[in-house]
């Protein structure tokens, strides 16, 4: 699978392509107990989740990173592979999923990576994770103004949010406010073509706290987003 990294520019080591390969035994080993992800195919697994998690390694800043809503580990453990000095921690409420994760940082042998079965919008309030971290990433279905609230109060002044979408042009547009009410900015916007599909990675930057009152519980978030 070595010429797939290397057709979006990533010439990885013979440890790190071991690693790639055993996270996707791993992940098709776990996907039918847990329901991980609908990809199983070799090939799709290393376009549309290894492969694109990496797309937004060049945003990278700074040594931590906080990854919410973290499934299957994506984009947080490619990143970690990518990047063996960043210092990452995986945000996941569903249980089972963190069981997967734990799971593969043991088998990848994965320092200074922690796995948190915790809701984003509880952690964000805590003081040791609170406006903590100089990166944060998403790779989400929901939409950009409700990962800005979950995402920014993690964030450092000066720290980026890392938001994987596909196209949102209109939802970078109608998230303006909600970014920033939440002490962001929309600084670099990339697109790719992920092999016939459509790839945007979104650059928030932390340009000032976040308010206390955010994040809201996730009721008030899904009722009435900002």
């Amino acid at each position: 699978m070595k010429n797939i990294f290397e057709k979006f520019g990533y010439n990885l080591s013979e440890k790190q392509l071991s690693q790639f390969n055993f996270y996707y035994e791993i992940l098709t080993e776990y996907n039918e107990k847990f329901n991980i992800t609908a990809i199983t195919d070799k090939e799709g697994v290393y376009v549309k989740h290894f492969s694109d998690s990496l797309l937004g390694s060049s945003l990278i800043k700074g040594k931590t990173l906080i990854d919410i809503g973290s499934g299957g580990g994506f984009p947080a453990v490619p990143l970690k592979i990518l990047i063996p000095e960043l210092e990452v921690t995986l945000v996941e409420a569903t249980g089972k999923k963190c069981t997967f994760l734990t799971e593969v940082v043991k088998e990848l042998k994965l320092s200074e990576v922690t796995v948190l079965n915790e809701r984003a919008e509880e952690l964000g309030k805590k003081d040791k994770y609170r406006e903590k971290f100089d990166n944060a990433s998403a790779r989400a279905v929901a939409k950009l103004n409700v990962l800005s609230e979950l995402c920014l109060p993690f964030l450092r002044i000066g720290g980026r949010f890392i938001a994987y979408k596909a196209n949102a042009e209109e939802e970078i547009e109608n998230s303006k406010t909600a970014i920033e009410l939440l002490g962001g900015k929309t600084g670099n916007i990339l697109t790719f073509d992920l092999l016939g599909e459509n790839r945007c990675i979104i650059e928030i930057l932390k340009v000032k706290k976040t308010p206390e009152i955010y994040p809201r519980n996730n009721n008030k978030i899904m009722k009435k987003p900002l």
